[in-house]
């Protein structure tokens, strides 16, 4: 059986698998913000990259639950 999902469950997931990747290079490679941008805002304390760890990792869960609900809220499809 299939599940008939509005576009919102595929907006949510892929967003939230976007933020997801960037969470898990944001944990492990700090100073990419600073290289792609060209501006360092903490003057290399690191705090900004633990506020974007924390924020991507709160946006990543919302909309995985968020994603969750839609598929469970989604009818069967009936062939």
């Amino acid at each position: 059986m299939k599940r008939q999902v509005r576009w919102f469950f595929w907006l949510e997931t892929s967003v939230a698998s976007i933020t997801g990747i960037l969470f898990v290079i944001t944990l492990f490679w700090r100073d990419w913000i600073e290289l792609l941008f060209h501006i360092d805002p903490d003057q290399g304390s690191g705090s900004l990259e633990w506020i974007v760890v924390g924020c991507l990792l709160l946006v990543t869960l919302v909309l995985f639950s968020l994603a969750g609900y839609e598929w469970r809220k989604a009818p069967l499809a009936v062939r």
